[in-house]
């Protein structure tokens, strides 16, 4: 195990310096370090917690921290973090501040005890910013965002060469009603980095969102993020495709299933992009197609459905209010709220006269357009177009290796998520537009 180890931990080190034709070469690394508060020590006594006994966790917490100053990643992202134990704290700002990072750390909201840490290397980037986001949602879920800039000879092609960082821990969806609040959350990520770009007067630029996201390859934030244009790093590097959701493995959850949750997300400033109010309705619309369908209602009889009690070729907005309703979207304090119904009926009623007809329906409710449109999300700009920095993607790679091939190694004790890391070459390429 310890060689499988080294030679990821080798080449992560070795790739941050320079890749195989002399470029200066940038890593990224997520991790769900699993909070001591919450690793049980027993099946059969589920309140003893690791936070009870100090040895553990200040065992396994070096432990982490030798690998990840082992693999030293430009970029470091973790996930339940503890931030109310000062002493696992002080451990990690010291020992990853005398190796030469700089580090933000934020506590979920209600001093829910863990939150999310990230650290970024001196010797590759100056943090311009940072800003931390607050969801003030059911879940208490925060996110940090830095605006770092990369020092030479990192910043080759731009003597400005800047990127945003997003470091996320979404709910976890214990029942169906938290699927809408995950959506929610992304939602609210994507809007803040859209004004923050707006507020400082941004230029294109690569972003990358880490985290743990609590939900797989089939699921709507899934979709979501890659209808803004977003790639998995991991998928990129290994050539998957959206629809090989089972070739790895990130996460052994509390119910003992295995499933890959853990994400780098890059999107380059060549990328094709919708508005991000047409991406979130079209999500939104997604979720409700997916219920209807699970019903096995043919698109008549969801039209009729959606109709409700109204007489007409048409949905009224009181009607389509009384689905979201039926379809558990709304009517708790986890739905949606009535800006968000107002705004999904404006994107569903195209010709603006407060009714949907059965064309309307088909075309923004109940056609898929993620495949249909895949072509236009994927579509990268060429031309003359005004030329910035991205980043290409040079490797991936998980630990424990097994979770690669789909498999969750028995004996692997670190944490209940696989560490991830990605290693970035900057490269030239031309700006693009947003896609309305």
């Amino acid at each position: 195990m310890k060689g499988r180890i080294s030679k990821i931990g080798s080449y992560a080190i070795s790739s941050s310096i320079r890749d195989q034709h002399q470029q200066p070469c940038i890593s990224c690394t997520t991790f769900n370090i699993l909070a001591p508060i919450y690793k049980r020590l027993s099946h059969k006594d589920q309140s003893l917690r690791e936070s009870d006994n100090r040895a553990y966790w200040l065992g396994r917490n070096h432990r982490i921290v030798d690998w990840l100053l082992y693999e030293r990643s430009s970029i470091i992202c973790l996930q339940e973090f503890w931030v109310g134990n000062e002493e696992l704290v002080n451990l990690y700002e010291k020992r990853l501040g005398d190796a030469g990072y700089l580090s933000y750390k934020l506590g979920r909201t209600n001093n829910r005890g863990d939150g999310l840490l990230t650290a970024v290397h001196k010797d590759y980037f100056r943090v311009v910013n940072s800003r931390d986001l607050l969801f003030n949602d059911c879940g208490d879920r925060v996110a940090q965002l830095l605006h770092a800039e990369l020092v030479p000879p990192y910043s080759q092609y731009d003597a400005h060469q800047e990127v945003l960082i997003v470091n996320t821990h979404l709910l976890f969806p214990h029942d169906s009603t938290l699927s809408i609040v995950r959506l929610q959350q992304v939602y609210k990520i994507l809007q803040y980095v859209e004004s923050y770009q707006k507020e400082v007067n941004l230029s294109p630029m690569p972003i990358i969102l880490c985290g743990d996201w609590n939900g797989s390859k089939r699921g709507h934030v899934y979709k979501f993020l890659r209808s803004q244009g977003f790639v998995s790093s991991y998928d990129t590097a290994h050539r998957y495709t959206d629809s090989d959701a089972h070739k790895w493995v990130s996460h052994r959850n509390h119910r003992g299933n295995i499933c890959a949750v853990d994400f780098i997300w890059l999107l380059n400033p060549n990328r094709y992009r919708k508005l991000l109010k047409t991406s979130w309705s079209e999500a939104v619309f997604g979720m409700f197609r997916y219920l209807l369908r699970r019903a096995s209602l043919t698109a008549e009889d969801a039209f009729a459905f959606l109709k409700t009690d109204n007489d007409g070729d048409h949905i009224t907005f009181m009607g389509f209010c009384e689905t979201l309703r039926q379809l558990n979207l709304t009517g708790h304090c986890n739905g949606l709220t009535t800006k968000e119904i107002k705004d999904l009926w404006i994107q569903a009623d195209i010709d603006g006269n407060g009714l949907l007809d059965y064309k309307e329906f088909r075309q923004r409710i109940w056609n898929q357009p993620w495949s249909e449109q895949r072509d236009a999300e994927d579509r990268e700009a060429k031309g003359n177009q005004e030329q910035t920095v991205g980043f290409s993607v040079k490797n991936a790679v998980l630990f424990p290796p097994e979770v690669g091939k789909g498999i969750w190694p028995k004996n692997y004790s670190l944490s209940d998520h696989a560490r991830l890391t990605v290693v970035f070459s900057p490269i030239t390429m031309p700006c693009s537009q947003l896609v309305s």
